[in-house]
């Protein structure tokens, strides 16, 4: 039986069913286990339990659960509306400078929290109504949130490349590093953008209005300065811990996740609803990576162990004549097209047997390859018809701002994200010299 035919009858199996409404993790492993059984016998039942220990025996795993309690302790809390109380009171002033401050308060969330959920939805309840209120342009604010909020994927703590470390084995420590010099470059490419549009349209993002700045003493200004450096702090403690060596991964996160909770505890708003609700949100998504991470290692032994990726190569290089950025090209195209209809993890845990090692025989590095992967699944987040980001901000946004408005949001965000993806690709240094310089220290 040929290479081509295995891959064909695995990948369509999985996309028949996935159309039918199963559960991702259930779909992926019962076609591992199924294609398994078929091309093996009874003896191939050992390989999806073996892929069950690899989960288990893989100790980074622990980190998702803090993280995730971490970020939304903090925003359950109410921390995350001082944070943009802060950026409200201090960029106010500058023209566009509600939305440059929404951009900053989505990279802090980001950053405390490893996931896009939070960032969207504190930055259609806070944000997005603060702004409306204020006189900005509501189609121009919406995309700022939309993309701002894409960048907690990204930025570390990122859970996704987490789940990307776990799924191609490399280090996530590695991979964290590498987030940083695009996530921050993506952000200052949207700062940009909308600051030289708020000076040529200075309607669409007014400043603060004078009698509202004169209410504002320095007092206030500090008190908030320092309220919202509170969970920036913490970052910067759990990292610096990590990054010294001081802590491992799991410890840090493991801080990260009690100082989180202490200063909910000290801003008076630990309550039993905020942690029943945190503890609660944070179970499910660890679940779910959980089970995910399961069935794409029971999918990708089976695959693995046929050879079929270097079929695959021999198909593409030789056989079709593609060059490796052809292919590295098409990789991306398809992960943009899939997040159209599927999420981050979804798509990883589907195309990973087939497209990690094939990058990696075809010389590219890994790391930065996660790197594009992720962003790609931004971009992804923003496309319609049924981008993640697009149905998540049309269920949080006012009653005013319509599904038109939404998708008429995202076009000048999407190809500002196009256009970052292929600064990286065309200087990879971006995200691989913060990597390379760890370790050589």
């Amino acid at each position: 039986m040929s290479s081509e035919f295995i891959t064909l009858f695995m990948f369509g199996t999985m996309m028949v069913l996935l159309f039918t409404g199963q559960r991702v993790f259930g779909v992926i492993g019962f076609v591992g286990s199924a294609a398994a059984l078929w091309l093996w016998g009874q003896g191939s039942f050992e390989m999806p339990f073996n892929a069950s220990f690899q989960v288990l025996n893989w100790y980074p795993l622990i980190t998702v659960p803090f993280f995730v309690f971490m970020g939304y302790m903090l925003s359950e809390s109410g921390i995350a509306t001082g944070l943009y109380r802060m950026f409200h009171v201090w960029f106010g002033p500058v023209r566009g400078g509600l939305a440059l401050g929404t951009i900053g308060l989505m990279v802090l969330i980001a950053a405390l929290n490893g996931l896009s959920v939070a960032g969207m939805a504190i930055g259609a309840t806070i944000a997005l109504p603060q702004l409306l209120r204020h006189g900005y342009d509501k189609v121009m604010v919406t995309g700022v949130i939309q993309a701002g909020s894409s960048l907690g994927i990204l930025i570390p703590p990122s859970v996704v490349l987490v789940l990307f470390a776990m799924i191609a084995r490399q280090p996530v420590l590695d991979l964290w590093l590498a987030g940083v010099g695009p996530g921050l470059l993506m952000a200052v490419v949207f700062g940009i953008y909308v600051y030289i549009r708020c000076l040529v349209q200075p309607d669409i993002g007014p400043a603060l209005p004078a009698e509202e700045r004169a209410q504002i003493t320095r007092a206030e200004k500090y008190r908030l300065l320092r309220q919202g450096l509170l969970p920036l702090a913490i970052f910067f403690i759990m990292m610096g811990l990590f990054m010294s060596g001081t802590t491992s991964l799991v410890e840090s996160s493991a801080v990260g996740a009690l100082l989180a909770t202490l200063a909910a505890w000290w801003g008076g708003n630990l309550n039993r609803k905020v942690f029943e609700d945190s503890t609660r949100n944070t179970l499910g998504i660890s679940c779910m990576f959980m089970w995910i991470i399961l069935g794409a290692l029971c999918f990708s032994s089976v695959y693995d162990g046929l050879g079929a990726v270097k079929a695959v190569k021999t198909l593409l290089i030789d056989t079709w004549e593609f060059s490796p950025w052809t292919v590295l090209s098409l990789m991306l195209l398809s992960f943009i097209v899939m997040g159209m209809f599927l999420d981050d993890t979804a798509m990883l845990v589907i195309v990973a047997p087939l497209y990690i090692p094939l990058v990696k025989s075809l010389g590219f590095n890994p790391i930065w390859f996660g790197i594009l992967y992720t962003i790609t699944c931004q971009i992804a987040y923003i496309t319609p018809p049924f981008g993640y980001n697009l149905f998540l901000m049309r269920a949080m946004a006012p009653p005013e701002v319509t599904l038109v408005d939404i998708y008429r949001s995202i076009i000048p965000f999407f190809f500002l994200m196009v256009l970052s993806l292929i600064i990286i690709m065309i200087f990879p240094q971006i995200a691989l010299w913060l990597p390379e310089f760890y370790k050589g220290q």
